[in-house]
């Protein structure tokens, strides 16, 4: 079992930051891929950026691409995601993931959320224009 909890969201005006923590604890968390996924009202859970824990590989939706950096910190277990430059498009509720090691065709992150196998509670971001 992974557990995971969110902190980090909150209000933020347009044009601003905010960054989010996932802390991850129990057995072979250090293993894992972790990602974030974020789903607004009426919307689908949608990928944002993942990060492996070895060599801290990163992929990005290219929504987010430029503007959001995720990155870890092994000793802490924890995962983080760096917002800036937010829109309003960015507001939604923000999930931490976690996947066992896998390979998805020939990359090792998947942007579908059935493929993780341990999910946070979730995180409010929600962006005033």
């Amino acid at each position: 079992q992974v557990q995971l909890v969110e902190s980090g969201g909150g209000l933020v005006q347009a044009g601003g930051s905010l960054r989010l923590s996932c802390a991850a604890s129990g057995r072979a968390s250090s293993s894992y891929t972790m990602a974030w996924f974020r789903q607004a009202p009426g919307k689908e859970r949608e990928f944002v950026a993942a990060i492996r824990w070895s060599g801290g590989i990163t992929y990005y939706a290219d929504s987010v691409k430029g503007r959001f950096t995720i990155s870890r910190d092994n000793a802490k277990n924890t995962v983080y995601l760096q917002m800036n430059s937010l829109e309003p498009e960015d507001k939604a509720v923000y999930y931490c993931a976690a996947d066992s090691p896998n390979i998805y065709g020939s990359t090792w992150y998947s942007l579908r959320p059935h493929e993780y196998d341990y999910w946070g509670q979730g995180t409010q971001v929600t962006v005033s224009s």
